[in-house]
């Protein structure tokens, strides 16, 4: 069964957390899918990806670019499986779909952002309801996180 992790961030923003659970993801060959809430969000955290430290990056493509198979980590805003990925990240409200495709789903979310607190709680009582096994993280005072449910 997939395992569906919950991670309410609330020290830093999406694009200081995301690039190092992907970056764990990779160490373990598991492949990338993350899905936004928008082709604005998808477009921003593709520029961010490249750039987001000066010692690395993270090599990956949009769903609007060839060969989307043979890439470690995929943006888009479907919920398609372009890349057979194992594990998908769902960012800025994203919808999960299809959940029994992958070995792990991480839904992140803004702990600032009232709309996406409450979408992820419905998320949270749907998922639980249909019988899935969630886990609850959440970020300390130093950004670190820590297992709450």
């Amino acid at each position: 069964m997939t395992e569906i992790l919950f991670y309410h961030l609330t020290e830093s923003t999406l694009e200081n957390a995301l690039p190092g659970l992907v970056e764990r993801s990779l160490a373990r060959q598991w492949k990338v899918v993350i899905q936004t809430g928008s082709e604005e969000r998808r477009d921003s955290l593709d520029n961010h990806l490249w750039t987001w430290s000066d010692t690395s990056f993270l090599a990956h493509a949009t769903d609007q670019e060839p060969h989307p198979e043979e890439q470690p980590i995929i943006l888009t805003t479907g919920d398609g499986n372009p890349n057979n990925a194992t594990v998908r990240f769902l960012v800025d409200g994203a919808e999960p779909r299809n959940v029994e495709v992958y070995e792990r789903l991480v839904l992140m979310f803004d702990g600032h952002d009232q709309q996406q607190l409450e979408q992820a709680r419905a998320q949270w009582k749907l998922l639980k309801t249909q019988g899935h096994t969630l886990t609850y993280w959440q970020q300390n005072a130093e950004g670190r996180w820590e297992k709450k449910a």
